[in-house]
């Protein structure tokens, strides 16, 4: 089991929560929050150890595209970056009003 963490500079303010997934073999569980700042801060709790570089291009993606302030913690189960992309998504599309 491994723990990461990321920091993101954001300029967005966002209002809402979501919660998508389920954590289960392949797939991952994504809960965001409102951020109190300018900051996305993200928590990875995830089964599969050593791919903090992984982790860390495809938030780095995300982020390129994303600008909300969130927090957001996820509980990995040896999800791929595309489930993990596709479950980021969900999360923000979920968390609009």
């Amino acid at each position: 089991m491994e723990r990461l963490s990321f920091e993101y500079p954001s300029s967005q303010t966002v209002l809402h929560r979501a919660h998508v997934g389920v954590v289960g073999s392949g797939d991952l569980e994504v809960l965001l929050e409102p951020s109190p700042d300018h900051l996305s801060r993200v928590t990875v709790c995830t089964s599969a150890d050593g791919y903090s570089m992984t982790w860390k291009a495809v938030l780095d993606r995300f982020f390129l595209q994303y600008q909300g302030a969130v927090l957001l913690a996820i509980n990995d189960f040896g999800a791929t970056p595309g489930v993990v992309a596709l479950r980021l998504r969900e999360a923000v599309e979920t968390g609009t009003p």
